[in-house]
This record gives structure tokens, C-alpha cells and sequence, in this order.
């Protein structure tokens, strides 16, 4: 193994990682105006991930220090081409964040209805938007010779960017209703269990869908192993959740999470980010790394 193979496998964990703990993050905020139907029930929806939503985030902070420091063209060609999409979901994990330390400041129902709503759409929108942007990572963009993205935003914005943006939402839902099965007692565990197997029909069919299209368009054997191993764990997690046993069903449901991600990586490899325009133009885990020059470079950027 290479060192810019042992980076790529890392920033696979990182972000396998990231999203097995921020996707149930992520699941519990979306479900609040649906599981929350009063103050008591939303308080004990957040109170669920209260301890570690904040925590969950470095890891994606690492994983972008990560690709920066190892992979740097790749960085400087995802965050330009990506810039807009980025933009959106930074905003809304800040917003997010926001709300969750804003939301008890004040004792008014329309104060916390606002925050709720801010919660809400900081919840929903990085679910979707990673979706998508892992999506456009394994299919590729319109790069350049140059490495330049020539694209725009509406580029993102393909059937399969948006069926991968479906599929993380629905996934980190019915993630997020297993956990506040998990988490808590009386009427909500039993609607939570009840909603995450009904969304995990839906999140099963887009899971498919999407799992077959990658590994039939972008993957190869090995990618389309762990595609079926990652459809098997879902649906026994599924199982799980309807015989009552959430600690399995979160556990099942999270292994799942973590098994998509690794499928999506194999079928990336060697590419780090395909060019549409020219295969000769793709970024490679080779050429996408740092040299010593550029490590030089990089030495000197004020932290």
C-alpha cells in the first residue's frame, strides 16, 4: 500500500464514521415536527442527541483537514466545482447549531417554533446535500485539463445526484427514528419504531436502487459485494426494529450506513474525482497528492 492509498482508506474511515454518528444526528432533527407533536415530546427528541451532535461534527472537520493535507488538488477541485453546495450545507450545520444552543433562551412557544424550524432544515439539508455530493464524487464532473470544474451548480443536479441525496435522507431518518427508539419510553418509542419501519420499506427501495445503479455504472465486483452486504444489514436492522430489539436495529442500521460508504470508495478508487469531459483529465489518488513541493508550500499557511 502507497501512502495516498493509506490516505484514501482514511479518509474513507473518516467519513464512514462521520456519517454512522452524525446520521442519526441528522435523522432526529428531520423527524421533530413529525415525532414532536408538542414542547415535552420535541425537548426529549433533542435532549436524545444533546450530549453528542456537537462531538459527531469534528469528524468531518477532520476528514476536510484530511483531504487537504493529503489530497490536495483534489480539495482545491471539490470545494471550487462543489463551492455553492458546500456553501448551503455549511450554512445549515451552523444554523443548526445555532438553534440548538438558542432554542431554551427563551420561555416563548414562537421563539423554540422558529428554532425548531431552523433545526429542522439544518437536519434535512446536509442529509440531502451529502447525498448528492457523493453521488457527483463517484460519477464524476466536467473537469479540465487544468483540474478546474466547468460546470455549475444545475451539473450537481442529475438523476443520479438527487436519487443519492434521497437515499442518504430517507437512510439517516430511519436511522434517526431507530435511535429515539433506542432512546427513549412510552408513546414516542413505540411511534418512532412504528415510522422507522415504514420509511425503511421506502429508504430500502431508494437504497437499492442507488446501490445497483453504482455498482452496474461506476463499480466492479468488489464494490457490488459490499452493496449486498450493506442491503442485508438494512434490512436486518429492519427485521430487528419490529421484534423490539432497537440495540440491534441501531447497531444493524449504522453497520449499513458504514457499509454504503466503504461500496462508494471501492468504486471510486483509483479516482479520487472523475472528469466527464475526458477520462485523461480524471483525478487519481496519484496525481491529486501532495509533493514534497507542495507540502512545502502548505507547511507555511497560518492555521
Amino acid at each position: 500500500m502507497t501512502l495516498a492509498e493509506f490516505w484514501f482508506v482514511l479518509l474513507a474511515y473518516l467519513f464512514a464514521g462521520y456519517f454512522f454518528l452524525e446520521g442519526f444526528d441528522f435523522g432526529v432533527g428531520a423527524l421533530l415536527p413529525v415525532l414532536g407533536r408538542d414542547d415535552t415530546d420535541r425537548r426529549v427528541l433533542i435532549n436524545t442527541i444533546g450530549p453528542f451532535w456537537d462531538a459527531n461534527e469534528t469528524w468531518v472537520i477532520v476528514a476536510g483537514a484530511s483531504m487537504f493535507a493529503a489530497f490536495p488538488y483534489w480539495y482545491a477541485t471539490l470545494f471550487s466545482g462543489f463551492y455553492l453546495a458546500l456553501l448551503v450545507l455549511l450554512a445549515a450545520l451552523i444554523l443548526r447549531g445555532v438553534a440548538f444552543e438558542y432554542r431554551g433562551k427563551v420561555d416563548d412557544v414562537r421563539w423554540r417554533r422558529r428554532w425548531d424550524l431552523c433545526i429542522v432544515l439544518g437536519s434535512v439539508l446536509p442529509a440531502v446535500l451529502w447525498g448528492v455530493a457523493f453521488a457527483n464524487i463517484v460519477r464524476g464532473v466536467p473537469i479540465d485539463a487544468d483540474g478546474n470544474f466547468t460546470g455549475t451548480l444545475l451539473t450537481l443536479l442529475n438523476p443520479y445526484g438527487l436519487l443519492g441525496g434521497l437515499t442518504t435522507l430517507a437512510l439517516f431518518v430511519t436511522y434517526g427514528a431507530v435511535y429515539i427508539a433506542l432512546k427513549t419510553v412510552g408513546p414516542v418509542r413505540g411511534q418512532a419504531r412504528l415510522l422507522a419501519g415504514r420509511v425503511g420499506v421506502v429508504t430500502a427501495a431508494l437504497a437499492v436502487a442507488f446501490l445497483l445503479w453504482t455498482t452496474l455504472s461506476y463499480g466492479d465486483a468488489w464494490s457490488g459485494l459490499l452493496s449486498v452486504l450493506t442491503a442485508a444489514a438494512f434490512v436486518a436492522g429492519l427485521a430487528a426494529n419490529r421484534g423490539e430489539r432497537e440495540g440491534w436495529a441501531f447497531a444493524l442500521t449504522g453497520t449499513s450506513i458504514v457499509l454504503a460508504v466503504a461500496s462508494l470508495f471501492v468504486a471510486l478508487y483509483p479516482d479520487v474525482l472523475p472528469s466527464t469531459t475526458d477520462a485523461a483529465f480524471s483525478l487519481t489518488i496519484e496525481n491529486a497528492s501532495s509533493t514534497p513541493r507542495t507540502l512545502a508550500v502548505m507547511s507555511w499557511v497560518p492555521c
